[in-house]
């Protein structure tokens, strides 16, 4: 059976923006894992190689931005090395969110690993009455680009993610797949901003939210509409 396409939001002549799908890894891992991302992604553009400048975590959606030569990829890899890449995520998370603001909270590198410093700034975009208990759809920036930094930190501030099967509840979890069909993390790459690597211009991508999110999100009663507005509205401040 074929391999669904891989949305494109856009591609020129040194890199791609892609709408990655929650439950695809970027790389296969080891034994008869399903094909990765960048195997699909490759036989549907018809090319040899993608360079992979940063990564999604495999249950996570959104905007994803592959490189089509070395030189791109080099390009790109400073921006983010240098943070001048900036990323926006969506998260349903657990309560009644009031944090407002930057977290700067160290976490480990890697399992077992030392801390290192790792901040997100988050703003709440709206709550809703859902059962069994209230959740709130938030907006983070990742400031550093920690492996599952914005999952550790809200789990920190006792706002875990829905669907966080390592971070998360699974009680809570479970309610959400019963009674409003979410069957995966509930963390979205929302949008990706960055100076393009060689025309220098300035640019931005928004990632849709796929069905799977945007579907029981409706039905939890988050007007999607307005929300996205309203987000575009904090995203245009986010420094």
């Amino acid at each position: 059976m074929d391999s669904p396409l891989i949305p494109i939001i856009h591609q020129d002549d040194e890199l791609i923006v892609i709408n990655k799908p929650s439950g695809l890894m970027v790389h296969r891992g080891w034994g008869a894992d399903a094909p990765s991302l960048v195997q699909i992604l490759r036989d549907q553009l018809l090319v040899d190689r993608l360079h992979v400048i940063h990564r999604l975590d495999r249950s996570t959606s959104g905007a994803m931005i592959l490189a089509l030569n070395a030189a791109a990829a080099a390009a790109l890899s400073a921006a983010f090395r240098e943070r001048q890449v900036k990323k926006s995520y969506l998260a349903l998370v657990r309560g009644s969110f009031r944090f407002s603001g930057r977290l700067d909270h160290p976490i480990p590198k890697a399992p077992g690993e030392q801390r290192v410093e790792a901040q997100t700034s988050f703003h709440c975009l709206a709550q809703a009455d859902t059962k069994p208990r209230e959740t709130s759809l938030v907006l983070a920036h990742p400031h550093t680009g920690r492996t599952h930094q914005i999952r550790r930190h809200l789990k920190h501030l006792n706002h875990p993610i829905i669907g966080d099967v390592n971070y998360g509840k699974g009680p809570l979890n479970k309610a959400a797949r019963s009674a409003y069909k979410l069957s995966r993390l509930a963390l979205h790459a929302w949008r990706i901003k960055l100076t393009h690597p060689m025309s220098g211009s300035s640019m931005s991508w928004t990632a849709n939210l796929p069905d799977s999110l945007s579907l029981p999100l409706e039905a939890m009663g988050y007007p999607l509409d307005q929300l996205e507005a309203h987000a575009r509205r904090l995203d245009a401040a986010h420094t």
